[in-house]
């Protein structure tokens, strides 16, 4: 034991992530709780932190369309528990993989944060745009 507290060693959730350097008392985590993660795993961008303990991640996907010969893209939605150790943002790439169902509509649980993503996440705005030089007119 360290003078800061209890240190908990991550446990190893057999996938190939990073174990938080944080730990937490969630019993939902995969890392310092019992939940076992099996299945999918998934990656995507989050959306939302508004619940508690609980992200909106959203993964966006290019489908072709044969009768126009283009694409389209579609966005999937997913519900997914999230760790206090991990203590994701709002617009950042995330790994989540599949488990047993948590409630309702989550059965998926935040393993990994991959950063920042790319591109604006809904709700930001674009940065402002740089003022235009006022037109010269050429008096005749």
């Amino acid at each position: 034991m360290s003078a800061s507290g209890p240190s908990r060693r991550a446990r190893d959730i057999g996938l190939d992530v990073r174990a938080p350097r944080a730990s937490c008392d969630d019993r939902h985590c995969p890392f310092h709780g019992r939940l076992p993660v099996r299945g999918q795993v998934i990656e995507g961008t989050v959306v939302s932190i508004a619940m508690q303990h609980t992200a909106v991640v959203e993964r966006t996907l290019l489908t072709y369309v044969p009768k126009f010969e283009r694409y389209e893209k579609r966005r999937r939605r997913y519900l997914a528990h999230a760790p206090p150790c991990l203590a994701v943002p709002t617009g950042h790439r995330v790994r989540i993989a599949e488990t047993r169902p948590l409630s309702k509509l989550v059965t998926f649980c935040i393993v990994e944060d991959l950063g920042e993503a790319a591109h604006r996440t809904l709700g930001e705005e674009a940065p402002p745009l740089p003022e235009a030089a006022p037109l010269k007119t050429e008096a005749a």
